[in-house]
């Protein structure tokens, strides 16, 4: 009976065996730990990270662990719910997977892995060109670029004279990581740029900013021109030619050179004009004059001009000209004084032999001289600006050279412009007149028509008439017949009736 006891514990203990087994395996199988925390994080500052191995048997030993394996912490939980925190600092070599180990009963879990990014904040940010300074002409390329000394994990940020730079507000500039790119710029790129580097980890942003860089746009500069002037000065004359650019960036290098010799150059810093002062005599060719601009990328030559003054000579007239609104009134009369000869003539006007005001202003644009007259293109015309007897009358205009204000005048015939209130115009004639015909037409057809109608009447009554008296002729036998009674009633019947119709 003993060894039967003996036989049946002995084929129960490798199934003792194999239950403590299953125990163990099922054990290390549900132990399941699990690793949160950041996946970036600044440089110098601490982290954590925590581990929990939830269900797990008592006590719980943690360790978390790097790249390759590498032990960097370790904690125990004696309680299942409560997870074991690992502070780490952040340092340069922090970066890379974490993980954490549990054992509990002599099983062991492994966890999920983190990869943890170190985000260096930006500094010494500054702002670098190429070309480098920032100087370019007109339709060429910079590209400006946002550098730091340190920093990672970076935006950029652009601001053009202190506003920020985006692809809708600035189309023409083009934002390409840390560069800024123009790619054919123009004089509205010129101002001041600065950028700002940034990362942001969470909640927390980190900048730096640079100082501001000018970007100077040049403008090519434009067919220089060349114009020239004349003044007295007792009894001697001065010439004075003057070379100048529509465009361009200064500094410019203005020279003049008269009959293919140089004879003056210039260079103009703040502006794009240049002065040369030349011997001159009125009635005398002086020689052919050109101005050469150049640039350090351009050269350029103006027309030629020959530097001959032409006394105010010849004939001088008037011609007028009226101007009309939409309705076809008069709005203003224009004077256009004529001189056959003079390079620098200086124009009067006078109205019924009296000058009109303002005689000592000369202008090239319009000036008002009263509330009803202006001047223009240097005082050759002269606009009435107010129609009304006031302004009717004979004009002259007179000329002699403005360089000389005590030389003789040169006067037109006077012309009558004769200005009234009720001014019709040629079309407004006909009109009225195309009117006139029309009702006087209209007037003759509807006389005509009535007269028609009235001979038309007058024959249809005169034919009625007839056939009455035909009837009454036609009836007159038969009441003569002898012995028919009778038969003369029913004729005189008829004859009555025929008659009323």
């Amino acid at each position: 009976m003993q060894s039967m006891k003996n036989l049946q514990t002995l084929n129960l203990l490798p199934i003792l065996a194999l239950a403590c087994l299953f125990i163990k395996m099922s054990g290390s199988i549900s132990l399941r730990p699990v690793l949160t925390g950041p996946d970036m994080a600044y440089l110098g500052l601490r982290v954590a990270f925590q581990c929990i191995a939830p269900d797990s048997s008592l006590p719980v030993t943690y360790e978390l662990m790097g790249d390759g394996g590498v032990l960097v912490a370790t904690g125990t939980s004696l309680r299942g719910d409560q997870p074991v925190s690992f502070s780490l600092k952040v340092a340069a070599t922090s970066e890379g997977s974490y993980h954490c180990k549990a054992t509990a009963g002599g099983s062991t879990g492994v966890s999920n892995s983190i990869k943890l990014s170190v985000v260096t904040p930006a500094s010494n940010t500054r702002v670098t060109s190429e070309p480098f300074p920032p100087v370019a002409y007109e339709g060429s390329r910079i590209v400006l670029s946002c550098n730091v000394t340190k920093g990672s994990h970076l935006s950029y940020t652009w601001f053009f004279n202190k506003k920020e730079v985006t692809s809708s507000t600035s189309p023409f500039l083009h934002l390409t990581g840390n560069n800024l790119v123009m790619g054919t710029v123009i004089p509205e790129h010129a101002g001041y740029y600065s950028c700002m580097a940034g990362s942001t980890v969470q909640d927390m942003k980190r900048y730096s900013s640079s100082s501001e860089v000018q970007v100077t746009v040049k403008v090519y500069v434009s067919k220089p021109r060349i114009s020239f002037s004349i003044s007295k000065e007792g009894a001697s004359y001065r010439g004075n030619v003057t070379c100048w650019s529509t465009r361009g960036s200064p500094p410019v290098n203005f020279s003049l050179s008269l009959d293919d010799k140089e004879v003056g150059s210039v260079t103009a810093t703040e502006s794009l004009a240049a002065w040369f002062p030349v011997a001159m005599v009125p009635g005398l060719d002086m020689g052919v004059a050109r101005c050469r601009v150049n640039t350090e990328v351009q050269e350029l030559m103006s027309e030629p001009v020959t530097l001959e003054v032409v006394p105010v000579g010849g004939d001088v007239k008037v011609e007028v000209e009226y101007l009309y609104r939409a309705d076809s009134k008069m709005a203003v009369a224009r004077l256009s004084c004529q001189v056959s000869r003079g390079t620098f003539p200086y124009i009067s006007w006078l109205l019924n032999d009296s000058v009109l005001p303002s005689e000592t202003h000369v202008d090239s644009h319009i000036q008002p001289v009263l509330s009803h007259y202006a001047l223009a293109d240097q005082r050759r015309t002269l606009v009435l600006a107010k129609l009304g007897q006031e302004e009717s009358g004979y004009y002259r205009c007179r000329a002699r050279n403005n360089y000389d204000d005590s030389g003789p005048w040169v006067e037109s015939t006077a012309v009558l412009v004769q200005v009234t209130e009720v001014f019709m115009t040629t079309t407004e004639v006909i009109s009225i007149a195309f009117c006139c015909v029309l009702l006087v037409t209209l007037a003759v057809g509807v006389g005509c028509v009535y007269k028609m109608s009235d001979h038309k009447q007058a024959r249809a009554h005169i034919a009625t008439t007839n056939r009455s008296s035909d009837a009454l002729h036609l009836s007159a036998p038969m009441s003569q017949s002898g012995g028919r009674q009778a038969n003369t009633s029913s004729t005189d019947s008829d004859v009555q009736y025929q008659t009323a119709v």
